[in-house]
């Protein structure tokens, strides 16, 4: 049976020759005589595993020397509430947060336990399909850092461009864009991104952290949420999730045998360019999201007739096409286009919408 081409936001499908890899070493990993899952994550060869996973990941991104790598449990989410809590020197200190989507406005209100939250900016009111001009952003020069999503999953708004915060830390929830094209690292205080899109399998976070700012939290974060502990401990002051962490770095020699970021780059554009051109060119279909920060990860479209959803959906899966499905929150359909997903997929979406659409327009 061939596998299917899965359009989930995550967790997301891996490349194929990843999964062929973890499934020649499952049971013995190199002729250690042990899986992976079942190594001490303190012995010689899952620490050689861990380093050259880390090794990898710095050499792709080009992470500065003055950078921590930490890999990391608790998802992006997790990062909400850590993030305020490592960068603030104490309770109630000023912090700046852009609202462009569902993903956004989780952080905010995590941070708002910690912090006087300003909300520079929101497309709430445009339901979240843009986002604001920076021109009409009330940044705040005192605050301790500044937070956004670059790629809002949900409502598949997307930066192209980087903004410019002067000497503010910025912090980025970049769980559905990271590896998805070339980075700019050192514009970044912090990076923080959930593995289950462009990286690997659920429960592994990597965060990307500059050194200035690692220092000792606020008074009561706990041992695990700090930033200090868990730099020190290289990731590792409990177990961590080693099988994940070990399918991330199959993905990042992936990456690299497949040309790195530059050719991830050309390759999700490509994709996403021919799908938008085909929901374009269409009556029957219609993106929501303007036109200057579509996604290129995630690409949300409705039908003419909400009606024929259902049927869209069924027959879609009939044709190894999944996972289409828009979140719950917007309605409608959703297709994420991650790294792994190959272009032969995107194709096969755009001739079933089309064929779809000669039946039922």
């Amino acid at each position: 049976m061939g596998r299917n081409f899965n359009f989930s936001a995550g967790p997301a499908m891996l490349p194929a020759e990843v999964l062929e890899r973890a499934q020649e070493e499952i049971l013995d990993w190199r002729g250690s005589g042990m899986s992976v899952m079942e190594m001490s994550h303190r012995g010689r060869e899952y620490m050689s595993i861990a380093g050259q996973a880390e090794t990898d990941f710095r050499d792709i991104l080009s992470i500065p020397d003055n950078y921590k790598v930490l890999f990391l449990q608790g998802g992006a989410s997790s990062q909400f509430s850590m993030v305020p809590m490592n960068l603030l020197n104490r309770k109630g200190e000023a912090v700046d947060y852009l609202n462009t989507g569902a993903w956004s406005k989780k952080a905010i209100a995590e941070a708002a336990h910690y912090a006087d939250v300003n909300v520079v900016a929101s497309s709430e009111s445009t339901n979240f399909s843009s986002i604001p001009a920076f021109d009409d952003w009330n940044l705040n020069s005192d605050a301790q850092y500044f937070h956004y999503t670059p790629n809002e999953t949900i409502g598949g708004v997307e930066f192209h461009w980087t903004p410019d915060v002067g000497d503010v830390p910025m912090v980025a929830d970049m769980s559905s864009t990271i590896l998805s094209r070339p980075l700019d690292v050192a514009k970044y205080g912090v990076i923080y991104a959930g593995a289950q899109k462009n990286m690997g399998p659920a429960g592994l976070t990597l965060v990307i952290v500059r050194d200035d700012l690692i220092h000792e939290p606020i008074a009561g974060t706990p041992v695990m949420f700090n930033y200090v502990t868990l730099a020190n401990s290289g990731s590792m002051y409990n177990t961590p999730p080693t099988y994940a962490w070990y399918l991330a770095g199959l993905v990042f020699q992936w990456i690299k045998e497949k040309g790195g970021l530059a050719a991830m780059a050309e390759i999700n554009q490509r994709k996403a360019k021919k799908l938008y051109a085909t929901i374009d060119a269409s009556s029957f279909y219609a993106s929501p999201v303007d036109l200057n920060c579509r996604s290129w990860m995630n690409i949300p479209f409705t039908l003419a007739n909400p009606e024929l959803d259902g049927e869209f959906l069924s027959r879609a899966a009939e044709r190894g096409l999944l996972s289409l499905k828009g979140h719950r929150s917007v309605g409608g359909m959703r297709a994420s286009i991650y790294n792994a997903m190959p272009e032969a997929g995107v194709d096969a979406l755009i001739w079933f919408m089309q064929e779809f659409e000669k039946d039922r327009a």
